[in-house]
């Protein structure tokens, strides 16, 4: 069973595809053959992401055959257990209403955009993560509690504190409409009580990631070229961590989104 640093990272690796949670998934349901996994989830890169997997003592595969192993089923009943409550009752959360919009500054990206900083009361605190299914694009992160949710080039933060910033506004009128229509979804899951059931997110392509990518072909992460950068990242071979650009203030935005786009691949 995985325990040191290194099989705990693959294991975390083999686990950030959605393909890969896609064919443990499948396979949670008893043995199949290889021929089934791929009519199930695709046959592109079928080899590589059984291979991650294998590697990872996820699964174990046969000659035409793929199964979870033990630590594989474990693995997968722990996160059942976590995700109990994702339809977590919202009857005690309280309606909340946009109070004080505190700051509109300059972006760092993009002077001719403005960066967002507001306050909703009261703070939704551990409300938060039930929300997060809302969103098409939303990520609940437990290290700083906070819902981080991506509509077009805007980000919006909302912090358990009850902070909120946004990234990419136009101007202070498109400020107030995005903050009035966070509050109109929010207000109406807690109208009904109950956040709705977690849903597959949207796909994300490699194009995507390169947009946000500084796109210098610097090579500092390894690679010839930001777009393979962006393809290794979609397989589970390199992390963000590995663009040190990135940390230069003028990618501070782009950092931002690309947080939010591999929080779904």
């Amino acid at each position: 069973m995985p325990g040191n640093p290194n099989e705990i990272k693959l294991v975390n690796n083999a686990m950030a595809n959605a393909t890969r949670r896609k064919i443990m998934n499948f396979l949670s349901s008893g043995d199949k053959s290889i021929e089934e996994v791929g009519e199930e989830v695709g046959k592109t890169m079928l080899d590589f992401h059984l291979k991650l997997l294998q590697q990872a003592s996820l699964i174990k595969l046969g000659e035409e055959t793929a199964s979870l192993s033990e630590y594989g089923r474990n693995f997968l009943k722990g996160k059942e257990d976590k995700n109990a409550d994702k339809n977590a009752d919202l009857s005690q959360a309280k309606p909340v209403e946009i109070v004080e919009v505190r700051q509109l500054l300059p972006c760092i990206a993009d002077s001719s955009k403005f960066r967002v900083i507001a306050n909703i009361a009261p703070p939704l605190v551990g409300t938060l993560k039930v929300l997060e299914p809302l969103f098409p694009r939303g990520r609940y992160s437990e290290k700083i509690n906070a819902l981080i949710v991506q509509k077009g080039e805007i980000i919006t933060t909302i912090y358990g504190s009850g902070k909120v910033t946004m990234t990419m506004i136009k101007n202070e009128d498109e400020a107030k409409e995005a903050l009035e229509n966070l509050r109109n979804i929010i207000n109406e899951a807690i109208a009904k009580g109950v956040a709705p059931a977690p849903r597959e997110k949207i796909r994300v392509e490699p194009m995507e990631l390169y947009k946000y990518l500084p796109q210098t072909n610097c090579g500092k992460c390894g690679d010839q070229s930001c777009y393979t950068f962006a393809i290794k990242i979609m397989s589970g071979e390199a992390s963000l961590d590995m663009c040190t650009p990135l940390n230069e203030p003028k990618y501070a935005t782009n950092q931002e989104h690309l947080q939010v786009l591999t929080a779904y691949i």
